[in-house]
């Protein structure tokens, strides 16, 4: 996929910063959005999916693990 460009506002201390240190602020604000991305995603999935992952932990914890009696370890 291609990159777009975007508006972006910092605090000037911020920017300052990270010019004198040569960072790249494009490269590193996309890599904290696909992060923040990552990890709302994930909690919307759990959000979603509570009542089966609850159904299931009710189920481990009543009945063991299923395929256990075929474990080797």
């Amino acid at each position: 996929m291609g990159r777009v460009k975007v508006n972006l506002t910092l605090d000037a201390d911020v920017a300052e910063t990270a010019r004198a240190l040569g960072l790249n602020m494009s490269r590193l604000a996309e890599t904290a959005i696909a992060d923040a991305s990552k990890v709302e995603r994930n909690r919307l999935w759990r959000e979603q999916n509570r009542a089966a992952i609850e159904a299931y932990t009710k189920e481990v914890a009543e009945d063991g693990l299923p395929l256990t009696r075929f474990r080797s370890f």
